[in-house]
């Protein structure tokens, strides 16, 4: 058993996984519960097996969200009023705090990698549009036809929600409609900790919009110094009460990741009327979860074993 040493306390590594607050539909469950145990198993593996970083950690779990058509981000990325793919994605690592980001880039397989690029071979945090997918390619990054990154799922929303206003009030109201940002957080051996979101965003949305998923401090924020949070829901919201580092700031403040989530959730509800999620690590590798949507799937695993759940209240558990 590998593990690390916070302040003198050993802690084994953990990656933590979400798939997105929203009201998942019944028919979405089963894929939903089945991927981000995938990617949690993927993420831990690179911890145990490979020897990774928390970075790699997150990167990995977050490709598997991607390359999954049950979420809102890579290959199952939502459409925007104009009926093309607009992606974004960000990674931090906590022991610099460097970080690295897209918004609004198109034919990426899997924007959470291109934001990995960002962080690692630029002096920039962010790159948008045209300029990403620019960078993309001096990458050697291939592009995929669109049509790889479009479902039958993602044509019906569009199909059915071209006005953005109209979107929002569905995603987060309606059994029928979506926005499941997936995203990561970890710690890992050597005390280090590391966060990544990516999503599709909104159906239909403004052509050029951009929410929280992308944005350091809204949708994902960590520090060494206290622990990783990445967020989900409502993004014009969490953009507003920069809910990631909202949870890193509860943390320093004496609350541990679970009572970190919460309160920040419940703060950003009081405040914009904002619908949600986050899931959270400590620099000890506390667990928090918490969502204020009809569901959210989510999935941990340390120590050889494995936590998931989506409806309130759940937490099963399986040997990985």
């Amino acid at each position: 058993m590998s593990f690390n040493e916070v302040n003198g306390v050993g802690v084994n590594p953990v990656v933590l996984v979400h798939g997105g607050a929203w009201a998942i539909p019944d028919d979405l469950v089963e894929d939903s519960k089945a991927g981000v145990q995938n990617a949690a198993r993927a993420g831990y593996r690179t911890l145990e097996e490979a020897g990774g970083t928390a970075l790699d950690a997150v990167v990995a779990a977050v490709c598997v969200l991607e390359d999954d058509p049950a979420f809102d981000a890579g290959t199952g990325s939502v459409l925007n009023e104009e009926g093309e793919v607009e992606m974004d994605s960000v990674v931090m690592e906590g022991r610099e705090l460097k970080a690295g980001s897209i918004a609004c880039v198109k034919n990426i397989k899997n924007p959470v990698k291109l934001a990995r690029l960002v962080l690692e071979k630029t002096d920039h945090t962010m790159l948008v549009g045209e300029g990403a997918n620019k960078f993309a390619k001096a990458m050697g990054m291939d592009e995929v036809p669109m049509s790889t990154l479009i479902n039958a799922k993602a044509m019906e929303d569009f199909q059915n929600f071209k006005k953005f206003r109209k979107v929002v009030d569905h995603c987060f109201h309606s059994r029928s409609q979506g926005h499941d940002t997936v995203g990561a957080v970890a710690v890992d051996r050597h005390g280090n900790v590391a966060c990544a979101t990516s999503t599709g965003g909104i159906s239909a949305k403004m052509v050029g919009r951009v929410g929280d998923s992308p944005i350091i401090g809204s949708g994902a924020y960590c520090d060494n110094a206290s622990g990783a949070a990445s967020t989900t829901g409502h993004g014009e919201s969490i953009v507003k009460v920069t809910l990631a580092r909202q949870v890193l700031y509860n943390m320093q403040n004496g609350d541990n990741a679970q009572q970190a989530a919460e309160r920040a959730i419940s703060y950003m509800s009081s405040r914009v009327h904002g619908s949600g999620g986050t899931i959270a690590v400590s620099k000890t590798g506390d667990i928090g979860i918490s969502f204020s949507t009809e569901r959210m799937a989510w999935a941990w695993a340390k120590s050889g074993s494995m936590h998931f759940g989506i409806n309130p209240g759940e937490d099963f558990t399986v040997i990985s």
